[in-house]
């Protein structure tokens, strides 16, 4: 989607900023991007992407040991405590997971649940997901759009039949794209799986939610704590107070605190191989600043 960067560089132009200040350059990642991760007056690289791309920008521009920051993956757990509210929890984590067709990498795409109330969240998740309709983007009835590409659609249907493989709980949707005569669709699909499951590990970027069932908080934490990722995820709890505390044990970027809304002004980044440095608020503007320091000679006393 390079058309609104487009935009962007139109808006500035008219707004009357200097030549040279901004400048944009269309390209691949390999051709361009490397370029730019390895040029010696290149001071500073912030990419958002994959891991596997964040790892090649590191290795380019660690040669010129320029700084970077990364915005990477994720594999978001939505941790619904036993005193939630079960109905608004599974709905606002199931929301959390399809935006963009599940095309973001901070989507909460595991949601861990009570092992006690299971029945109760699959038959919740079903009403839930059953208002996701699927359909081209521009019309008004559709909730759900395509996935960007055909190699993304059979790369999500691949990780879907992958989970069914592997004994998957299959609560809604499944692995046959609906038919519709332009787009790469893939049906809304919730699965029922192990932790050490391959879809409770690796970011599936599509319409794919893992529902993974807990005996009690330690073993909660523990699974939201046992992927490569960290980049966001919520915790759904009857109090504020109460998911709090359990957020402050996940090692994650940002936690939504019973569906709190995204705070454009907070700080946005992850641990682990969820990347480095963060963007958005005062702390994304520092993540381009230079600390100088001056030292002055003292003053002699009079």
């Amino acid at each position: 989607a390079p058309v609104n960067a487009m935009i962007l560089a139109e808006i500035i132009h008219e707004a009357g900023l200097p030549p040279g200040v901004f400048n944009l350059v269309n390209g691949m990642g390999p051709v361009v991007g490397e370029v730019l991760a390895t040029h010696p007056e290149v001071d500073m690289v912030s990419f958002t992407g994959s891991t596997r791309a964040g790892k090649r920008v590191s290795e380019l521009a660690s040669q010129s040991v320029k700084r970077v920051a990364l915005e990477l993956g994720g594999k978001s757990a939505s941790v619904i405590l036993d005193d939630a509210d079960m109905e608004a929890a599974v709905r606002g984590t199931i929301s959390a997971c399809m935006l963009n067709s599940g095309q973001t990498c901070s989507a909460h795409t595991r949601m861990l649940v009570p092992a006690g109330r299971y029945d109760e969240v699959k038959a919740l998740a079903r009403a839930a997901i059953a208002k996701f309709s699927v359909g081209p983007s521009l019309e008004e009835t559709s909730k759900l759009g395509p996935l960007v590409s055909a190699n993304q659609r059979d790369r999500v249907l691949g990780f879907i039949r992958t989970g069914i493989e592997e004994g998957a709980d299959v609560i809604a949707g499944g692995d046959q794209p609906p038919a519709f005569e332009k787009g790469y669709f893939v049906q809304p699909t919730i699965l029922g799986i192990k932790a050490t499951d391959t879809l409770a590990q690796e970011e599936i970027f599509g319409p794919v939610l893992v529902v993974i069932p807990y005996k009690d908080e330690e073993e909660a934490v523990a699974i939201a704590n046992s992927t490569i990722y960290g980049l966001g995820g919520g915790v759904w709890s009857g109090s504020d107070e109460h998911a709090m505390k359990v957020a402050r044990r996940i090692r994650t970027g940002q936690v939504d605190i019973n569906g709190g809304p995204f705070n454009a002004n907070a700080p946005f980044g992850g641990y682990k191989q969820s990347g480095n440095g963060r963007e958005a608020g005062v702390y994304g503007f520092e993540e381009f600043l230079e600390i100088k320091s001056l030292q002055l000679k003292p003053v002699a006393a009079a």
